[in-house]
């Protein structure tokens, strides 16, 4: 059976248009490489096999861009795209590609932002909980300083108890951006078109206490704002 993955890359970008203003913050140049590929080629490395990109601004270029390499993987996988007509936040951008997900349990990951993570282990873990959601959280301590990371609280059987809380001290575990779900978790979304996977479907999964975190000390590498950008080149330099 297909083992499906989303990646979520249908953002602006607008923190780093001062650096990349004429595509997607996806297809920006890291490295040696074009940082969604690095994110696709990490994912298929753990064989999920089925990528569904959800695209929005500047739709064309993330097509263009893997129809021009998609022959050249070593891997046999399929992309398929679910492409926004407007912007539909997180939330709404997975809701909006449900009928393209083949597996029960599913994958979803941000576009602009890596963990090293067994993704394999994540799921094994996410099936032996019987989880609705499962999320990455890292407890590395580096660049923890930002506002865009919030910090979660667990219970001993690993539950997620608090989603998004302040960040008090170095020690405290941060979404790593990286889920598993099941296919049930579409009967909990809101009846809406545009929502927020954190700030509006979560916190109604934790009250269930059905969402449970997976932690690693991977650091969390993104490139939403230049100092970033900046330093993801440093990291992915080879």
């Amino acid at each position: 059976m297909d083992n499906s993955a989303v990646i979520l890359c249908g953002g602006l970008g607008n923190r780093l248009r001062s650096i990349i203003s004429d595509k997607p913050k996806v297809l920006a140049k890291v490295g040696n490489d074009v940082f969604l590929d690095i994110v696709i080629k990490n994912i298929l490395q753990y064989g999920f096999d089925d990528i569904i990109l959800c695209t929005g601004y500047l739709k064309e270029k993330i097509r263009n861009h893997l129809d021009s390499y998609s022959d050249n993987y070593n891997y046999e996988c399929r992309i398929t795209f679910s492409e926004e007509k407007e912007l539909l936040d997180t939330g709404g951008a997975l809701k909006n590609a449900k009928s393209l997900i083949m597996s029960d349990n599913f994958l979803v990951v941000n576009g602009d932002s890596i963990c090293k993570t067994n993704l394999k282990e994540f799921l094994d873990f996410h099936i032996n909980k019987k989880a609705l959601t499962s999320i990455v959280l890292s407890s590395s301590t580096l660049d923890r300083s930002n506002a865009d990371y919030g910090s979660v609280v667990l219970d001993n059987l690993q539950r997620i108890m608090s989603f998004n809380e302040k960040l008090k001290n170095n020690e405290q575990l941060i979404n790593a951006g990286i889920y598993i779900m099941n296919k049930e978790i579409f009967s909990h979304m809101p009846n809406k078109k545009k929502f927020s996977l954190e700030y509006d479907l979560f916190p109604e999964i934790i009250r269930k206490n059905n969402c449970y975190g997976f932690i690693t000390d991977s650091e969390i590498t993104d490139i939403g704002t230049p100092e970033r950008f900046k330093r993801a080149q440093n990291i992915f330099k080879f």
